[in-house]
């Protein structure tokens, strides 16, 4: 007989708090006990919160098992260059790569799909509950069992598929129940049809959305299931580019947009402000909820404010996620035409920042712009070098150089401030940021329905989402109407312009490095680079004496032109090695303590076993 698994804890505190919040928003989540849910919808709603709790991503797409996606792992940010980085400089091991789960953990990738199993198991059982409260809570904890087989596929090719709750107690038990790996296509297979029940049995829209603010909907698996089978039609998964996976990827992206529109999903007006609407926002498809709390109870911030801000605004870390010169170079025109490429606008590095996409502004802090990070409206941020003339050293004018941006640079992407938020968060408590992460937004399925219209050659539909993605940014539509895209492009052409618009969508939002890796470009991208080093230096001559009171009221076009050298150094940033990205890393080794627990687990065939994650 199998074991009941669903935990008990918490129930109480648990209780008190459901009737007045969401349940969503809390850090001391627990499951209910099998005995006391029968019937009771209450009580299931508060062990699947448990689940929630264990499988919603961080922000920035980081999940607590795989720790990757964030913008170090591209060309989005180097991370100030100091960090060992043993993926990126091609010196992983398998006994390095601990992400499978290797022991009897609730916490692993296979002890949280135990956790969801064994509610599955549980709730299946259960012969009092009405069935469409059932089947609702059912539909959550299999979009979450998709999500996690998901996590573990895109790293590792095809794994175990663990559909029911083991009893791994002793040695018996556990020889009992060792399993071998599932071929990727029937890890794709089963995700799918996961995901296709979570779609039949969810609503579009819950009632009273303010209190399941931040439940799955329908949209939302119908879109994790796009991005499932566009990762599975992708290069990495589909080097061969078969045509049946790109139809099945469009059909999944096209069902996704339909029911996502249908129930009034669209791209929201502002995209900068975008992060600062929660309940009714019309971009939020899958949601991590955070809140503002101080309270060890309540609790759950979501670290991006207080790590992202330059450190010295706040008393609480900062000076993360610097952007890069690449990025800054990725950005378009106003036209939408690439730097350079402009019959309009005309790009420089010294001017680097005039006339860009709206976007850069709105993502990018950097010398000499108005950001009211203080929460001053007119604040201007300098953050160039100047020569001590008693010392004759140069040094960064940013606050006493505490941890300054070594680009000259920073991120501003979802920061509260006065431009962006209705009520900023004050700068002493960014610990306390209580910002939703959208980890599946609705620009996101526009472009991956863009990208699946592409891979079955409906190139007519990939510009008419391309083009609404662009025309919310700000980018001018031009006489033809394409917003800068290129006319008639080819297949290939198409496929890059997407992942370039990606690139800029959604910087900073840990999906660059997964867009490269699908793409197996992440070497021709990285490999031999150690990131640009930018230095904005004030000249040492022709400069006012009162060049520090008079600064924020000059004209900045003025202040370049006149005041600042702008010196580029191709290689310079980094003090690692040269990113070395190597082939077999599109699929990782199967941990050494895994093969060790699991005599039936083989190793990949590009780390000396005989598994082919292609198949």
């Amino acid at each position: 007989m199998k074991k009941k698994y669903i935990l008990w804890s918490a129930l109480c505190s648990m209780l008190a708090l459901a009737s007045c919040e969401s349940v969503l928003d809390k850090t001391d989540l627990g499951g209910a006990s099998p005995d006391l849910i029968s019937g009771d919808s209450v009580l299931a709603n508060i062990a699947l919160n448990y689940v929630y709790n264990q499988n919603l991503p961080n922000w920035g797409g980081v999940t607590d098992v795989t720790g990757l996606g964030g913008s170090v792992y591209s060309e989005e940010s180097f991370n100030q260059g100091s960090s060992a980085n043993k993926y990126l400089e091609g010196t992983i091991t398998a006994t390095d790569v601990t992400d499978f789960g290797t022991s009897l953990n609730a916490t692993n990738n296979y002890g949280k799909i135990r956790t969801i199993n064994s509610f599955i198991y549980d709730l299946g059982s259960d012969k009092l509950m009405d069935n469409g409260a059932k089947n609702r809570l059912l539909a959550q904890a299999y979009f979450f069992r998709a999500w996690r087989y998901f996590e573990l596929v895109k790293l590792y090719g095809g794994v175990p598929l663990v559909l029911t709750p083991q009893d791994a107690v002793g040695d018996e038990a556990r020889d009992a129940t060792f399993i071998p790996r599932n071929s990727t296509t029937q890890c794709y297979t089963q995700m799918a049809a996961d995901l296709d029940t979570a779609i039949k049995y969810l609503p579009s829209v819950w009632q009273t959305p303010s209190a399941n603010w931040g439940r799955i909907t329908k949209g939302a698996a119908a879109a994790l299931k796009g991005r499932v089978l566009l990762y599975a039609a992708s290069p990495q998964f589909n080097p061969n580019d078969v045509a049946a996976k790109w139809q099945t990827a469009y059909d999944a992206n096209k069902q996704a947009f339909d029911i996502l529109t249908a129930s009034g999903s669209k791209l929201f007006a502002d995209y900068g402000k975008m992060w600062f609407t929660e309940v009714g926002n019309t971009e939020a498809v899958f949601i991590t909820g955070f809140n503002n709390s101080q309270g060890d109870q309540q609790r759950r911030n979501n670290g991006w404010e207080a790590s992202t801000r330059p450190k010295y605004s706040t008393g609480s870390g900062g000076g993360s996620n610097i952007p890069s010169w690449d990025l800054v170079k990725a950005y378009p025109m106003k036209d939408g035409k690439k730097p350079g490429a402009s019959t309009k606008y005309t790009y420089s590095d010294q001017l680097f920042y005039k006339d860009r996409d709206p976007r850069f502004e709105k993502t990018i802090a950097y010398n000499g712009c108005t950001w009211p990070m203080t929460n001053v409206t007119n604040n201007r941020l300098w953050t160039y070098i100047q020569l001590n003339t008693q010392t004759n050293k140069y040094f960064s004018v940013e606050n006493g150089s505490i941890n300054v941006s070594n680009t000259g640079f920073y991120c501003r992407k979802a920061l509260q401030t006065s431009d962006v938020a209705t009520s900023p968060i004050d700068a002493s408590n960014t610990i306390y940021s209580g910002t939703d992460w959208m980890e599946i937004r609705f620009a996101e399925v526009l472009l991956n329905l863009a990208e699946a219209a592409t891979g079955v050659g409906r190139l007519d539909e990939a510009y008419t989402q391309l083009k609404a993605v662009r025309a919310r940014a700000g980018i001018e539509a031009g006489t033809d109407g394409l917003y800068g895209l290129k006319a008639n492009m080819t297949r290939a052409e198409m496929f890059s312009a997407i992942l370039d618009e990606r690139q800029v969508e959604f910087a900073f939002e840990g999906k660059r490095f997964w867009d490269l890796r699908r793409w197996k470009l992440l070497e021709k991208t990285f490999n031999g680079t150690k990131g640009t080093k930018v230095e904005i230096k004030l000249k040492t001559t022709g400069v006012p004496s009162d060049f520090t009171a008079t600064r924020d009221g000059m004209k900045l076009d003025d202040v370049y032109t006149n005041y600042f050298t702008v010196t580029l150094t191709p290689n310079g940033l980094m003090s690692r090695p040269a990113i070395a990205w190597k082939p077999e890393y599109y699929f990782f080794p199967i941990p050494t303590g895994a093969l060790n627990n699991n005599p039936l687990i083989i190793q990949n065939n590009t780390w000396g076993g005989s598994f082919d994650p292609l198949q």
